[in-house]
């Protein structure tokens, strides 16, 4: 299966059998990424992690009462 990474444009060849082909089928809405960019992002990620000023904005949860 010939895939796109969606940062760098870089065409790659991964084998239909593997779980992230099997993903990019049947869900479109699914992007690709290079392990390059991959890599780049989760380093930065973590970089930003380490220095505390870097917050998950997530949904609260709210517990119902009844």
């Amino acid at each position: 299966m010939r895939v796109k990474c969606v940062l760098c444009d870089k065409i790659e060849n991964i084998h239909d059998e593997t779980l992230i082909a099997k993903r990019l089928r049947n869900r479109p809405i699914h992007t690709y990424l290079c392990t390059g960019c991959y890599d780049r992002i989760n380093d930065k990620t973590q970089a930003r992690l380490t220095t505390g000023n870097f917050r998950l904005y997530r949904d609260k949860k709210t517990e119902d009462q009844w």
